[in-house]
């Protein structure tokens, strides 16, 4: 629901856009549907709270019963989306966007994704730098688990998002899908959002690149599920289920 997102911004900015995709994504096999109204692409400026409420508002009340994930960092959308049926909050600062956003969580009872990020949209990719990619990432999310569970939200509804493309670059995003295990030994479920990212047009050959194939992300996204990764956030539904049924049948034989 932005005009600016790397991949898809202005393709589903109208309501009705937005909620056809959001039921054609389900029928496609998707398991939750995440609904953001502020991009946070590198290079991202944020919205005020009225205009992402206006912008994700009249979706979620379309998309009404069906599983919905707010992708936001601002308690009043949060409070607002779990009231129109959201089940998950995505929140790419892990609860230090807003200082409220961890008391809403705490008393919705709802799940929340906490996302590691170096820096912030607007700086976030000017040069980042790490000892090592994969100890830091999970030092980072072992703490604001910590914090989470101090704050009162039930560690059984916490999953953990090592935030590919934020704050990293194409070869530190490919060695913490590499490394996942530093990450999954916190014993959450982990999500991993590579698709269609700018790594993967790079890696590809495209040392310009901007975003990814498809193949491309279905090829990233069968790796991190082959190393513990539990959920998958994609754009293109059918190709990943259908790939990750694939990989599934090989795994459990």
């Amino acid at each position: 629901m932005t005009p600016d997102s790397f991949s898809d911004g202005g393709v589903h900015l109208e309501p009705a856009a937005a909620a056809a995709a959001g039921r054609r994504m389900l029928d496609e096999g998707a398991a939750i549907i995440d609904v953001g109204g502020e991009s946070t692409r590198p290079g991202s400026e944020g919205v005020s709270v009225d205009e992402e409420l206006r912008r994700v508002v009249p979706v979620l009340e379309s998309l009404h019963g069906a599983p919905i994930s707010i992708d936001t960092a601002k308690a009043e959308v949060a409070r607002r989306a779990l009231e129109l049926g959201a089940e998950l909050v995505n929140d790419v600062t892990a609860l230090r966007g807003d200082p409220q956003m961890a008391e809403v969580m705490a008393q919705s009872g709802a799940y929340v994704c906490l996302m590691h990020m170096q820096g912030e949209p607007r700086t976030m990719q000017r040069n980042p730098s790490y000892g090592d990619v994969a100890y830091e990432v999970t030092e980072f999310l072992e703490e604001r688990l910590r914090f989470a569970v101090a704050e009162g939200i039930d560690e059984s509804r916490i999953a953990l998002d090592p935030g590919i493309g934020f704050g990293k670059t194409a070869e530190q995003n490919f060695e913490l899908v590499r490394r996942l295990d530093v990450l999954t030994s916190l014993g959450r479920p982990v999500l991993v959002g590579f698709s269609r990212k700018s790594s993967l047009g790079r890696i590809a050959g495209d040392p310009k690149a901007t975003t990814g194939s498809v193949a491309a992300s279905v090829a990233a996204a069968v790796a991190a599920y082959e190393r513990g990764a539990t959920i998958l956030r994609a754009h293109d539904v059918r190709e990943h289920v259908e790939a990750l049924k694939v990989a599934a049948a090989v795994v459990s034989g």
